[in-house]
C-alpha cells in the first residue's frame, strides 16, 4: 500500500516527462511549473495540494500544480499551469484545484497568485456535466478580499486567460501572450491571419489594451516582481499594512528638487525624478508604466509606511489626463481602497485632455469615473500641487477642499484656475486688458488659496518629503 502511494506520488510529480519539459520549457528559457512555484515561495515552504488529482487518468497533477507556501514569511496560495501536460489545458480536475486554492485563500484570508501558461479549456474533458462550482466564480468573489496576482508566462487563452482580468496585478514575461481566443480560433471565426504577438503579445497587452500591468524579461524576474508587489499589501482587506525599514525612513531635505522642477510650467519634466527623491530610497514600484503615461502610479514606502502614489507626469501631454491615464488611475484607486494604503497625489496638469480624439476615446466618461473613485476613496489622502492645476484636472487629483484630505499642500509659484487663461481667454472673448488681468491672476501663486485655507500650507520644494511625512504621522489611529 505504501509502495503504491509513493509510486503514484512520484508519477504525479513527473509533469509531462523530462523530454517534454526540456523541449517546451527549458530549451525556450522558461521555468517549469514546479520551478516557478519554488521561485515564488520562500525556500522549503511549498506544501502541495491535490497532487493525486489526475492519478486515475494518468494526467500528472491534472496539468495544474498548486498549494501554499510563504512569501516574505507570510502565507500565500498559488497555482501554476503545467504546459508540459496536455498543453496546460484545463480539465475538470484542474478546475477543482483552481477552485480549491481560491476557496482556501478566501477562507484563510491570504493572497492568491496564479501562473498562466496553457491552452484554456480542455475540449476532451466535458467534466461529466451537472452542477459544480467554478474557479472563475471563486476568483470573482475573492476580488477585493485578498491581494491577487496573475503571472502570464506563456501563451494563455480562453478560460485560463480570464484569471488575469479578475486579478489585481498582472505581469507578463516578454515572450508571453494572452487573448480570449488564439490565432487558429481567430482565423476560423473571422478569416484574419494574425500571430500570437500581434493578437495579444506583451507589448499589446501592456501598452495598448491595458490588460497587463507590467512586463518582465523572463519567468524569474516576473516571480521576483510578484514577491515584491505583495510586500506592499496586508494579507487581506482590513489587515495591518506591512512596514519596511531599509535605513531611509527619517526626514531629509530634498535640496536638488528645485533643479528637477522647472519654474516655467510649460516646460516638461519627468515626475519619476520627484517620486524617487520623495519616497524611501529604492522603494518605488511603478504599476502599469507603459499605459496611460500621463499619470504615474505606484507603490512605495515612505517613513517605512506602505503608500500609493498617483502623479501627473508633465513629460507626457504636459500631464493632461487622457482616457488611458484615467482608466488606470480609476482601477488603481479602487484597488487600494480595499487595502488601506494612504495615497499621495502629486498634481501638475493643464486639465483633462481635449479634442476629437479625446472625446471619442471617452474622456468625459473615464475622467468622471476616475473622480468617482478618488471621491469615494476612504484611505488617507495627501495632495500636493506641484506647478499647475486646471479645472477638472485638479478635481480628479484630490485637489478640492472637503475631499477628506489628511493634508493639502502646494509648492510656491503654482498656476491654477478653471482653465488656462492663454486658451480660455480667447474662448471667452476677453478684451486685451481682461486677458492680461486673468493671466496675472493665474500666475500670482497659491497664496489666495492658502489665505482661505484652500491649502493647509505652502511649502518649499526642499520640504516635500518632510511635510508628507508630517501628514502620515497623523494616521496612527488608522
Amino acid at each position: 500500500m505504501r509502495g503504491e502511494l509513493e509510486h503514484r506520488r512520484t508519477r504525479m510529480r513527473e509533469m509531462g516527462g523530462a523530454e517534454r519539459i526540456k523541449k517546451y520549457l527549458h530549451d525556450r528559457g522558461k521555468l517549469d511549473a514546479r520551478q516557478r512555484l519554488a521561485a515564488l515561495f520562500d525556500p522549503g515552504t511549498f506544501r502541495e495540494i491535490g497532487l493525486l488529482v489526475g492519478t486515475v487518468e494518468d494526467i500528472p497533477a491534472e496539468g495544474f500544480v498548486c498549494g501554499s507556501g510563504r512569501v516574505g514569511g507570510r502565507t500565500v496560495m498559488a497555482g501554476a499551469e503545467d504546459f508540459s501536460v496536455m498543453g496546460g489545458s484545463i480539465g475538470s480536475g484542474g478546475t477543482a484545484k483552481r477552485y480549491r486554492i481560491a476557496e482556501l485563500a478566501m477562507q484563510e484570508q491570504v493572497p492568491l497568485v496564479m501562473m498562466l501558461d496553457g491552452a484554456g479549456h480542455r475540449l476532451t474533458d466535458d467534466g461529466g456535466g451537472g452542477r459544480s462550482p467554478g474557479d472563475l466564480q471563486a476568483m470573482a468573489d475573492l476580488s477585493g478580499r485578498v491581494p491577487m496576482v496573475c503571472l502570464v508566462l506563456g501563451a494563455s487563452a480562453g478560460h485560463g486567460a480570464l484569471a488575469a482580468p479578475l486579478s489585481d496585478f498582472v505581469v507578463m514575461s516578454e515572450s508571453a501572450s494572452m487573448f480570449t481566443g488564439g490565432p487558429p480560433l481567430v482565423k476560423a471565426a473571422t478569416g484574419e491571419d494574425v500571430t500570437k504577438e500581434e493578437l495579444g503579445g506583451a507589448k499589446v497587452c501592456a501598452e495598448i489594451a491595458g490588460s497587463a500591468h507590467n512586463v518582465t524579461p523572463d519567468d524569474a524576474s516576473a516571480l521576483a516582481l510578484a514577491r515584491r508587489y505583495l510586500s506592499y499589501f496586508p494579507q487581506h482587506a482590513g489587515g495591518s499594512l506591512p512596514t519596511c525599514d531599509e535605513g531611509d525612513t527619517a526626514p531629509r531635505s530634498l535640496d536638488d528638487l528645485v533643479e528637477v522642477i522647472p519654474p516655467d510650467d510649460r516646460k516638461p519634466y519627468d515626475i519619476h525624478d520627484v517620486i524617487e527623491r520623495m519616497v524611501d530610497r529604492g522603494s518605488f514600484l511603478e504599476v502599469q508604466p507603459g499605459y496611460g503615461r500621463a499619470i504615474v502610479l505606484g507603490l512605495a514606502f515612505l517613513g517605512g509606511r506602505s503608500v500609493g502614489i498617483v502623479a501627473n507626469n508633465p513629460a507626457y501631454y504636459a500631464g493632461a489626463v487622457n482616457s488611458e491615464a484615467a482608466i488606470k488611475a480609476m482601477d488603481f484607486l479602487d484597488h487600494l481602497g480595499r487595502f488601506g494604503q494612504p495615497v499621495i497625489f502629486l498634481a501638475d496638469n493643464p486639465g483633462v485632455m481635449a479634442g476629437t480624439k479625446a472625446e471619442r476615446s471617452g474622456i468625459l466618461k473615464w475622467g468622471g469615473k476616475m473622480y468617482r473613485a478618488e471621491r469615494r476613496l476612504r484611505n488617507a489622502k495627501i495632495h500636493v500641487t506641484m506647478r499647475k492645476a486646471f479645472g477638472f484636472g485638479s478635481v480628479v487629483m484630490a485637489h478640492n477642499p472637503f475631499d477628506k484630505q489628511t493634508l493639502s499642500l502646494s509648492l510656491p509659484g503654482v498656476t491654477m484656475a478653471a482653465m488656462p487663461a492663454s486658451s480660455g481667454g480667447p474662448t471667452a472673448k476677453l478684451s486685451a486688458e481682461e486677458q492680461a488681468r486673468a493671466e496675472a491672476e493665474q500666475a500670482s501663486g497659491p497664496y489666495k488659496m492658502a489665505n482661505r485655507l484652500g491649502y493647509d500650507d505652502i511649502i518649499d520644494p526642499v520640504e516635500l518629503r518632510d511635510k508628507v511625512l508630517d501628514g502620515l504621522s497623523m494616521l496612527e489611529t488608522r
